[in-house]
């Protein structure tokens, strides 16, 4: 299986893409996107896919600015940003998600309230068409945090969420990606699922680059309304031909997602074991509330330093009540975007912009 290495030349270029710290007034909104990083570098997508992912990237800003700028809440805007996505196949969330080993897609996401500190979080989600609103309805309306497989999807139909077919999931680009590494793997091949489209023909160019830019797929925000509040929110289809009901960092609190108004929020992508291990969301917001440490510094100290330590590989996107934002990653790149209130936004991909 591909893997980053974490080296000395990767931590240079990386440490091009974290974002300048920004402070806007109180009362003011914020917002920080990722799309997943990976080995994303200049000259290994074409022209025509850089301008989708970008115009993607501004598009998910345009409909959380919407959601804030009505003063709407910093759930609501993660959501509305969150289903965009989840709903486009360029993402591994959602419509766009990998397949596991036996050809499904089992769908992972996580929502956390910074005012309150409630939280909810889903893992192995087959026909829940957005996994991030089943999430908020964990915490909404249930006694509990996390629910997983089949209990979840009973949940959601309870709530009222759109219940789609396991091929409105599907994508043919993921399906060969599947296939291709069971074969690596030594694997047997599944058969293709039911309701799935005829097979077309796939560009092996295009998927040497997905497994290279994507292999961190997850899709996650942090939000800042104008009440004050944060919140976070992550989403992901997991990681290709993955066995056995693996689940990683997305749904799990504390580690892919964390919000809490007295330090900061963060939304992470990346090897989730290293960030599960080392609980990467919540000690970022750890390092900024009882150590004093800046958004960005305590960012990059957590990823540039500690997971780096670890040879784990990844990046974040975090903001704070007072409207400082940040990002980091030692990866070569992440898609990522930004926007405060009152400013321009930011649209990135490369370890060399801002």
């Amino acid at each position: 299986m591909f893997r980053v290495l974490v080296s000395a030349a990767t931590l240079a270029v990386s440490s091009f893409g974290m974002a300048e710290a920004q402070e806007f007034n109180d009362g003011s909104w914020a917002l920080v996107i990722h799309g997943g990083a990976g080995v994303i570098e200049r000259g290994a997508m074409t022209p025509e896919r850089e301008a989708e992912y970008r115009a993607a990237m501004a598009a998910a800003l345009e409909r959380g600015e919407a959601i804030l700028n009505a003063n709407g809440s910093a759930l609501d805007a993660i959501e509305a940003v969150i289903h965009g996505m989840e709903d486009d196949p360029l993402f591994n969330s959602g419509r766009g998600a990998v397949f596991t080993a036996a050809g499904r897609n089992e769908l992972d996401a996580s929502i956390m309230d910074g005012a309150t500190l409630n939280a909810g979080a889903v893992a192995g989600v087959t026909q829940v068409r957005h996994p991030i609103s089943l999430a908020r309805e964990v915490m909404d309306n249930s006694r509990h945090v996390m629910l997983q497989g089949e209990g979840a999807e009973t949940f959601a139909r309870e709530q009222g969420l759109e219940i789609v077919p396991p091929a409105f999931f599907f994508t043919e680009r993921r399906w060969a990606a599947m296939e291709r590494t069971l074969i690596s793997l030594g694997l047997d091949i599944p058969p293709r699922p039911d309701g799935a489209p005829e097979p077309t023909e796939i560009d092996h160019g295009e998927l040497d680059r997905d497994a290279r830019e994507h292999r961190f797929g997850t899709v996650g925000v942090v939000a800042l309304d104008r009440a004050g509040n944060i919140a976070a929110g992550t989403s992901t289809g997991g990681t290709t031909a993955k066995r056995w009901g693996r689940v990683g960092d997305s749904p799990i609190i504390g580690a892919g997602t964390y919000a809490n108004n007295e330090s900061c929020g963060v939304s992470a992508t990346g090897t989730g074991e290293f960030f599960i291990r080392l609980t990467v969301a919540s000690r970022i917001c750890a390092l900024v509330e009882m150590q004093g440490l800046d958004l960005q510094a305590a960012s990059d100290q957590v990823i540039m330093d500690e997971l780096t330590a670890m040879e784990g590989d990844g990046g974040i996107v975090a903001l704070t009540a007072s409207g400082e934002i940040a990002w980091s990653f030692n990866t070569p790149g992440m898609y990522r975007a930004r926007l405060s209130e009152g400013g321009e936004p930011v649209v990135a991909i490369y370890g060399d912009e801002d």
